[in-house]
């Protein structure tokens, strides 16, 4: 199956620092991978180098087989969405929700054409998918964690990307709008089918869609093969030092849904 995104020997070192140490990964179209491993693994390191924002000390990534750090880079950027950890803006800019999912458009639109109508049309949709279309007109900057998040994914809908970047959406965030974060995720990717990588260090928020997992330490590729091997307890005390059985979370009695919130038991 053709790669959607390709590391080889990816490596990242900023200021003497190692953030990625020639990592190469194969994902292909469609695939809904997720990242796991401990604080400082590399895990945001990972997406960035594949967003074309950290650039690589050596080797190469591969986003639909053109490369994001090329003069041309901005180009494949504009069908990468990129969901970045949790940052809330200050309170007083001056920008509402509508306008700040406006800004997704702006890959598609290129610097000087002006949004018109579908553009406009599109955003209102995402808001509506997201859950927020009654928030279109609040400050951006007054919202919580979790619509916040909403916000975000939204603004990434609306870029119509063919690949997911998703750095820990559901952290930070309250327990429920950690679950409709986590499941919408999953939807998007039912619906879409595009190609979605899925950062987290923490257990719960692994998504049930995530069939394949990179386990990631120090930096490096620790561990790439299905879900059901690398989330063996052996696995996974070697990478966090701990033991956790994890188990699916009951979502209710909606037919055809499936589980989106994994809750971890820990024995320390």
């Amino acid at each position: 199956m053709s790669a959607a995104v390709e590391l080889q020997e990816a490596t990242v070192v900023r200021q003497n620092q190692l953030g990625l140490d020639g990592v190469s990964a194969h994902i292909s179209a469609g695939e809904f991978v997720g990242v796991i491993g401990p604080n400082g693994a590399g895990k945001t390191t990972l997406l960035t180098a594949t967003n074309g924002i950290s650039p690589l000390t050596r080797g190469s990534v591969r986003v639909g087989g053109q490369d994001p750090h090329g003069w041309k880079g901005h180009r494949v950027r504009a069908k990468i969405g990129y969901v970045p950890q949790l940052r809330r803006p200050d309170p007083r800019l001056p920008i509402t929700v509508r306008e700040s999912v406006l800004t997704g458009r702006l890959g598609q639109l290129g610097w000087l054409k002006r949004p018109g109508r579908e553009d406009w049309r599109k955003v209102d949709d995402a808001l509506h998918r997201v859950g927020i279309a009654d928030l279109a007109a609040r400050p951006l900057g007054q919202l919580s964690g979790g619509e916040y998040q909403r916000a975000a994914i939204a603004r990434v809908l609306v870029q119509e990307p063919s690949v997911y970047l998703f750095d820990e959406p559901a952290s930070s965030i309250d327990p429920q709008a950690q679950h409709d974060v986590v499941a919408m995720v999953q939807s998007l990717h039912r619906d879409t089918g595009a190609t979605i990588l899925y950062v987290t260090h923490d257990l719960p928020a692994l998504p049930l869609a995530a069939r394949r997992l990179l386990l990631l330490k120090d930096g490096r590729l620790w561990r790439d093969g299905p879900r059901e091997t690398l989330l063996e307890p052996r696995e996974i005390r070697a990478l966090y030092g701990f033991e956790a059985g994890v188990y699916p979370f009951d979502e209710g009695e909606e037919k055809g849904s499936e589980a989106a919130v994994i809750r971890s038991r820990v024995a320390r």
